[in-house]
């Protein structure tokens, strides 16, 4: 096993991979911004170093900085976490030419699944159900032509990145040159690659995913699914797992179609398929997140197997102990996401000194999360400040359970979103597991869905 990991990022995710870590006897190092010098994850971790000022491009994306960091501490490998450099073919390549480990998939398989083109062909290959769309298409009269075929309402995706940049969608084709460009045009500005491709506008649709784990004993495990419908300008804001309103028929099927898959790719370590679920019960493939997910503690909660230690012990070239026969889903588990945002005035990010702050508890009940009184929080990051879980019996349970955590989470010196948490599970529309991915349009007022 591993003695020494050096974690790659920062914030909730930083301090997740360090508990795993001490749990597991494994030192860790902490890399940190000049503007996180006080952040709790570089006190928790037995090493820490600062890679440089506060932009993340000068930081947490200087690759250089972060192996050197890594071989200054003689630390055998590298856990990217989330966001940043964790599904960079680029990294996870000069990792293993630095012979540090990355724990995660090849970089081989991360640049095949991140280039969207590349991972529909691959998942139409694998016999895996794939939204109506295109291959990469550059000329915007061709597109036209190509998208009038497809019919309205579409999605001009990127090819790189994801993040809900670089996603347009064009009702009708007297608009579609317009957003056919911007949609480049973003995607060039944030990914440094313009490409993108139409795929069919998909209405009344669950955001289903499968978490997988693969190990490099051609073991496939599905540790069940996760519902991420809720969502704001594609970012989620709660998830759920299990899914509502979904057979076992469908999921069974949606788990041995995702296992086909990664099997088919020779896909190594944690990783995600999301599929989109209509009406009728068919599902198509979305996208392949190569890294571990953000709602990856629900699954936690109702497996009971921690996917961040499974991690490292796949990295370590450990096989897994148990097989599919095994994963039994108890219980329901929701997730909260507490972002520092403004919901009253359009969910700008807000940032301040935590003058206050009461964390929630009780049985099963759980909060991730990067804050701690005193704590100022720097305008140079994601607004994702914190984390709430929570597990029962039962969704109804679970949904009371959440209400009652979010009530007793108190966050004084900044705006942020427990509130709209609270709308939501109140949501008649929730409650009945009666939603879909235009929840947050349909349910609220404008100030919220713009």
């Amino acid at each position: 096993m591993f003695s020494k990991i050096l974690i790659a990022n920062r914030g909730e995710i930083a301090l997740r991979i360090i508990r795993a870590c001490k749990e597991m006897g494994i030192a860790t190092v902490a890399v940190f911004s000049e503007a996180d010098a006080e952040s709790l994850h570089v006190s928790l971790a037995d090493e820490s170093i600062c890679i440089g000022p506060a932009p993340a491009t000068d930081s947490y994306l200087n690759i250089s900085a972060i192996l050197s960091a890594a071989v200054l501490t003689g630390a055998e490998a590298i856990h990217p976490g989330y966001g940043l450099l964790s599904e960079s073919p680029k990294f996870a390549k000069l990792c293993t030419q630095c012979e540090i480990a990355f724990i995660g998939p090849s970089w081989e398989i991360i640049e095949k699944m991140g280039d969207k083109d590349q991972a529909r062909s691959s998942m139409e290959a694998a016999g895996v159900p794939i939204v109506p769309g295109t291959d990469i298409i550059d000329d915007p009269r061709e597109a036209q032509k190509r998208a009038d075929a497809i019919g309205y309402p579409l999605l001009v995706k990127a090819r790189s990145g994801g993040g809900g940049k670089g996603i347009r969608r064009v009702n009708k084709s007297e608009d579609f040159i317009n957003e056919f460009q911007l949609a480049s045009q973003e995607a060039q500005n944030a990914f440094n690659d313009g490409a993108v491709y139409l795929e069919k506008f998909l209405t009344r649709v669950k955001h289903i995913e499968i978490q997988l784990l693969c190990d490099h004993h051609d073991n496939v495990v599905a540790l069940g699914e996760r519902e991420c419908s809720i969502q704001r300008k594609n970012q989620k804001l709660l998830e759920e797992s299990p899914a509502t309103s979904i057979t076992d028929e469908i999921r069974q099927s949606m788990m041995a179609v995702s296992i086909k898959a990664a099997k088919f790719i020779g896909y190594e370590n944690a990783g995600t398929i999301e599929f989109l679920l209509d009406t009728e019960g068919n599902y198509y493939f979305m996208e392949m997140n190569t890294r571990l997910q953000v709602e990856h503690p629900i699954t936690e909660m109702v497996t009971g197997y921690d996917i961040v230690k499974w991690q490292i012990r796949i990295a370590d070239g450990l096989p897994l102990t148990f097989s599919q026969e095994d994963i039994q889903i108890r219980g329901h588990a929701i997730e909260c996401r507490i972002n520092a945002e403004d919901p009253l005035h359009n969910f700008r990010p807000n940032c301040g000194t935590i003058n206050f702050l009461h964390v929630p508890g009780g049985p099963w009940v759980r909060f991730d999360t990067l804050l701690y009184q005193g704590y100022t929080i720097p305008p140079y990051y994601d607004s994702l400040v914190g984390k709430l879980i929570v597990h029962s019996k039962t969704r109804e349970l679970s949904i009371r359970k959440m209400k009652a955590a979010l009530c007793e989470l108190v966050i004084e010196g900044i705006e942020h979103t427990s509130q709209v948490q609270l709308d939501i599970l109140s949501n008649e529309l929730f409650v009945k597991g009666d939603y879909y991915t235009d929840f947050m349009e349909v349910a609220f007022d404008e100030t919220l869905s713009e």
